[in-house]
C-alpha cells in the first residue's frame, strides 16, 4: 500500500478505536500486519504508531474543556462543597494515574515483548469482550430505572461523586491494558467502574480524563527515547526526513480529528445503548485473531 495511503487509514483506524473499548493497539498491529507485511519491525512505523496515539489523545482537552475549566473552578471543594483536596474529581484522576504510571514503567520490557504477540492480543480482545458483556449487564436493568431507584448497584452517576477507592481500583484495573495489548485502556477503566457502582456515563467520562495524563505520559516518555536514539527501537531525527515527517503530520491530523468525532458519538451512544455491542465486536476480532495466529505459527 501506498505509504500516504497507509497514513491516512492507520490515523483513521487510531482515531476510530482509541477511545472505544475495543484496543486501538491491537487494531493497529492488525491493520499493519495485514497492509504492510513486516511493518512491525520498522521502527519509523513504530514510532509513528506513537505519534498518531498522541494526535487522537490530544483531543480530549479540546473536547472537555468545558468541563475542565469547571473542575478547575470548584478546586478543591467541588462543585457541592463536599470535596477535598484528595477526594476532588481531579484529584482522583491523578490518584488513579500514579498508581499504574509506575508499575506500567517496570513492566516496560514485558509490554514491548506483548505489543507483536497476536496471540495475546486477540486473547486479551476475547476475555475482555465477555467480561464487559457480564459487567454492563449486570448493570443495565439499573441505569434504565435511574438514580431514584430503591437498591440500586449504581451509587455513582457522576465523576463528582466519585470515591477513592473507586479512583485506586480503577488505577490497578488499567494496568491489565498496559501489560496484555487488546485488553483496552477504555474497557479495563469502564468495567472497573461499573464494577465498583458507577454509571456507564460515569466510568466513561472518568476513562476519557484518565486517559490524557496515563497516554501522554506514555506516548511522549516511548516517543522521546525513539528520537533521541535511546529506547529499544532508535531511529534519531536525521533518519526522519520530509517524506517522513509528512506522513506523521497526516497520521497526526487525522487521529485528531476522528477521535474527536469518535469521542462526541460514544458519549452520546453509550448513555442510551450500553457497551454490548462494543462486547460483541470484541469477541469476534478477538476469536478471527486468534484463528490467524494460529495459522502463522
Amino acid at each position: 500500500m501506498n505509504d500516504y495511503l497507509l497514513s491516512v487509514v492507520l490515523g483513521i483506524i487510531e482515531g476510530l478505536t482509541e477511545f472505544l473499548p475495543v484496543s486501538s493497539t491491537a487494531h493497529l498491529r492488525i491493520a499493519e500486519a495485514l497492509f504492510h507485511p513486516g511493518i512491525l519491525s520498522d521502527p519509523y512505523w513504530k514510532m509513528y504508531s506513537i505519534v498518531i496515539q498522541l494526535g487522537a489523545v490530544l483531543c480530549l482537552p479540546v473536547y472537555f474543556w468545558g468541563r475542565i475549566r469547571k473542575f478547575l473552578s470548584t478546586f478543591p471543594k467541588g462543585e457541592t462543597g463536599d470535596r477535598s483536596a484528595l477526594t476532588h474529581p481531579l484529584s482522583l484522576v491523578m490518584i488513579a494515574f500514579l498508581i499504574t504510571a509506575p508499575v506500567s514503567y517496570l513492566l516496560t520490557k514485558v509490554i514491548g515483548k506483548n505489543l507483536e504477540n497476536l496471540q495475546i492480543m486477540g486473547a486479551s480482545l476475547l476475555i475482555g469482550g465477555v467480561i464487559m458483556w457480564i459487567v454492563d449487564a449486570l448493570n443495565a436493568k439499573w441505569e434504565i430505572a435511574g438514580a431514584n431507584a430503591p437498591k440500586s448497584r449504581i451509587k455513582t452517576w457522576t465523576m463528582e461523586a466519585m470515591t477513592l477507592g473507586q479512583a485506586v481500583w480503577i488505577g490497578f484495573c488499567q494496568i491489565l491494558s498496559a501489560v496484555f495489548p487488546g485488553t483496552s485502556r477504555s474497557m479495563a477503566t469502564i468495567a472497573a467502574g461499573q464494577l465498583a457502582g458507577m454509571s456507564r456515563a460515569s466510568a466513561l467520562e472518568f476513562s476519557f480524563f484518565l486517559s490524557f495524563p496515563t497516554m501522554l505520559a506514555a506516548t511522549g516518555y516511548t516517543l522521546l527515547k525513539s528520537i533521541s536514539g535511546k529506547g529499544e527501537n532508535p531511529i534519531g531525527t536525521s533518519y526522519i526526513d520530509a517524506h517522513h515527517w509528512f506522513l506523521l503530520a497526516i497520521g497526526f491530523i487525522i487521529s485528531f480529528l476522528v477521535a474527536y468525532a469518535s469521542v462526541a458519538w460514544f458519549m452520546a451512544w453509550v448513555r442510551k445503548h450500553g457497551f454490548v455491542p462494543f462486547a460483541v465486536y470484541r469477541i469476534i476480532v478477538g476469536a478471527l485473531v486468534l484463528f490467524f495466529a494460529s495459522r502463522l505459527t
